[in-house]
């Protein structure tokens, strides 16, 4: 029997099950009997494995195929009407010809299997911030996964009544063929379609799919945003609590900032750190005329390399329970999992993320994907409320007030370690030309610059131009906008070293940051922005760090800043017609004081933009 009488969900799920013909149909109510009888037909079947239950208790291994192992930004596509809707910096397919194509591919693709029907809800249920999906899936590893990050349930059922106003996500593994694997959006149908994938980032469709690349449609046509941003906490000695949000390009530390530890002089002062997201936002203008931010997520699909006690605790503790590890090494003889970075005891007798016996001895860093143990992407899908440092915010329906946005990317030389933007439009400008560099083979040489404006290059639902159009119109329905900032951790000496110790040290910059928003701090104007006054940066406790050194970090190289201009030129011209003329106009400032300033200062002072 059906649980729902939605005309609009039946009619959907009928017409695909009988294009996909699965030889089942089986609804996920969402409760941990179903769960566990689920996990038991995947132990059986050897979808999952299970770990030592006394070490990790409730957690699961799970393999993918060799080349099924990361998003696919190659196969995903944006499909509207016109090509000019989804912009130059998205893959495109008319819409009737991808539907077309990919019809041919799910025909019969269930025979055989059951469909699972997954209803669930994007942030809490009921909240004004919630937004349902269904996901029809033939892998039990996705309704597990699912359950985790995701809300799942009857509920959702309930709270859409009898509306249309769902998400419809399709996936199969189908036969896994890479050569056929797509991941396709319609957003002006609220659909998504998947196939021929079995990895997280391409079939828990409410992820990326859902909360960012549909939602960023949806932001736009309702009037609020959907952004690749962790939202994190910070408690004051006196019980004062602040909240930013942050974006980072891939490998620039994201995660480890949403989960900081406080060094101890400030531990020992009161402070403490929360995490409320660790990957996604969504922003509505409250009633208070302020910013509100909610984690859309239940759960964290972390990468599990370089989580270990030193770079990330919190993470590591959270995914030592009711956690399933993808694609990570399996320790034969604890039953237990290991990857590189974790710690410095590889296990002598392994199976690496291929299912192959490992010997650690043949481990070449210029060859991870071949000869590591666990792949450089494996993850762990872990419940939030495992997580020791979780928010009691990450369950307020109405999310929380942005005091601050904060910008970042890896740059060894360019950008300082923070500066504030001038107003909305400047830091609109400020995130659009967010980049990382990625480093050459000799120390501290600098290899390509990758522009990915607010960390959604892959992930905006439509035109880059017109997103950034709507974070202009974003800014004029705030009364009280956030004040928006960008930080670089990764500026690197002249042998390649990085200078700023990171990790947790990075609250300093991050207190600077709120310091600023309630107005307790001034600051030096220059061409890029304002700048702290190096003093003004806490450095107590900090080894080998001094205010030289700070001052050295909060320089301006206009000449370096200069061949950045030339970059960002080619890349607006990359995205096209629908670039913003405030965006422009934003440039070619920048470029007139840059050019004004002395060139022989490093951190040239300048009038106010």
């Amino acid at each position: 029997m059906n649980p729902t009488n939605n005309q609009h969900v039946l009619n959907w799920l009928n017409e695909m099950a009988a294009m996909t013909k699965p030889d089942n149909i089986v609804w996920i109510d969402g409760s941990e009997e179903q769960v566990a009888a689920l996990r038991k037909e995947a132990l059986a079947s050897g979808e999952i494995i299970q770990l030592n239950q006394e070490k990790l208790p409730g957690c699961y291994l799970h393999r993918t195929t060799w080349d099924d192992v990361a998003r696919v930004e190659g196969r995903t596509f944006i499909c509207t009407k016109t090509k000019e809707d989804a912009g130059n910096i998205n893959n495109w397919m008319d819409p009737a010809e991808c539907r077309a194509k990919l019809t041919k591919l799910y025909t019969g693709c269930m025979k055989g299997r059951t469909m699972y029907v997954i209803p669930y809800s994007m942030s809490i249920v009921g909240s004004p911030f919630a937004k349902y999906g269904i996901e029809l899936t033939d892998s039990i590893y996705v309704v597990l996964n699912m359950e985790i990050m995701t809300r799942v349930g009857f509920n959702v059922l309930e709270a859409l009544g009898d509306s249309s106003d769902f998400i419809k996500g399709l996936h199969s593994k189908a036969t896994l063929d890479a050569e056929n694997r797509y991941i396709v959006h319609f957003p002006e149908d609220d659909t998504i379609w998947s196939i021929n994938s079995n990895y997280g980032g391409n079939v828990l469709l409410g992820k990326k799919c859902f909360a960012l690349r549909i939602a960023s449609y949806l932001g736009r046509k309702e009037g609020w945003m959907a952004e690749h941003m962790l939202i994190l906490g910070v408690t004051y000695p006196d019980g004062t609590k602040k909240y930013v949000t942050a974006a980072f390009p891939s490998a620039c530390g994201k995660t480890n900032l949403a989960m900081l530890i406080p060094p101890e002089v400030f531990q020992k002062q009161g402070y403490k750190i929360e995490t409320v997201g660790d990957d996604i936002a969504w922003l509505r203008v409250g009633s208070d005329g302020r910013l509100w931010a909610v984690n859309p997520e239940n759960g964290f699909f972390g990468v599990a390399p370089g989580t270990n006690e030193k770079s990330n605790p919190n993470a590591l503790h959270t995914c030592m329970k009711d956690t399933i590890f993808t694609n990570v090494c399996l320790n034969t003889d604890t039953n237990t999992v290991w990857w590189e970075g974790l710690d410095n005891n590889p296990p002598v007798h392994a199976i690496n993320w291929k299912g192959q016996p490992w010997d650690y001895h043949t481990y070449d860093k210029a060859d991870k994907v071949n000869t590591s143990g666990a792949h450089p992407n494996s993850r762990f899908t872990a419940k939030a409320t495992n997580c020791p440092c979780l928010s009691p915010a990450f369950y307020e329906p109405n999310g929380v007030p942005v005091d601050a946005i904060i910008f970042g990317g890896r740059r060894a030389r360019t950008a300082p370690l923070v500066y504030q933007s001038t107003s909305w439009q400047n830091g609109t400008f400020v995130g659009s030309i967010m980049a990382s560099e990625t480093t050459a083979a000799a120390a501290g040489a600098v290899g390509v610059v990758r522009r990915d404006p607010m960390a959604m290059r892959p992930f905006v639902g439509y035109n880059m131009g017109d997103y950034w159009a709507h974070w202009l119109e974003m800014g004029l329905k705030i009364p009280h906008p956030p004040k928006i900032f960008n930080v670089n951790w990764f500026r690197t000496d002249d042998e390649g070293n990085f200078i700023w110790p990171g990790f947790g040290d990075n609250l300093r910059v991050v207190l600077w940051i709120l310091a600023r928003c309630a107005g307790k701090v001034d600051a030096d104007i220059t061409p890029i922005g304002y700048l702290p006054k190096a003093e003004d940066i806490c450095i107590d406790g900090l080894e080998g760090i001094t205010l030289d050194t700070v001052r050295d970090l909060l320089s301006v190289d206009t000449a370096a800043w200069l061949e950045d201009v030339e970059n960002i030129k080619e890349f607006y011209a990359q995205v096209g017609d629908h670039v913003p003329q405030a965006m422009y106009d934003e440039l070619a400032a920048l470029e007139a004081r840059l050019k004004a300033a002395d060139p022989q200062l490093r951190m040239p002072v300048c009038p106010a933009p």
